[in-house]
């Protein structure tokens, strides 16, 4: 019994060490994607001020050229577009590698009333059948309470729904 429980302890330390390294090799890849998507922006600009400077020294007509422009112009847009969205992506899975976030229960939203104040309790009565099915077969699973300040003129009270 001792050995398989030591070969299900080794397996699974392999196992957790095969999962890192995996999720470094994607952590790398998305890195290295938006590497590339960059370079390429960079690229379609140089090309895109070449052009511009070509259509300067050799002269087509105005308007051809302007066009062409605009377009370039716009085809560089997308690329830097889409090198932000890979620059992002690879963040994102850095983030996920090296921040394991703890599970976190809610806190209240503000402090509880005081004790001392008085309360009245109102029950709001659950239903006696489903409203999907009809079937009356309905279970407690608990409750929640909220609670609302009301002012009185000289008298406070907390009523608890």
């Amino acid at each position: 019994m001792d050995d398989a429980a030591s070969e299900i302890a080794r397996l699974r330390a392999a196992l957790a060490a095969s999962e890192a390294r995996a999720a470094s090799a994607e952590a790398d890849l998305a890195q290295v994607r938006a590497v590339v998507t960059t370079s390429e922006a960079m690229i379609r600009h140089l090309k895109l001020e070449i052009a511009k400077m070509r259509r300067e020294q050799y002269g087509q007509s105005s308007e051809r050229r302007t066009r062409l422009i605009d377009q370039m112009e716009l085809q560089l847009e997308e690329l830097e577009a889409d090198a932000t969205e890979d620059e992002i992506a690879a963040e994102r899975v850095a983030a996920k590698i090296t921040n394991v976030s703890a599970f976190e229960r809610r806190r209240p939203a503000r402090k509880p009333f005081p004790e001392h104040l008085p309360r009245e309790r109102l029950v709001i009565e659950a239903p006696s059948t489903c409203t999907c099915c009809g079937s009356p077969r309905i279970v407690k699973m608990g409750e929640d309470i909220t609670e609302t300040l009301e002012i009185i003129p000289r008298q406070w009270k907390v009523i608890q729904t």
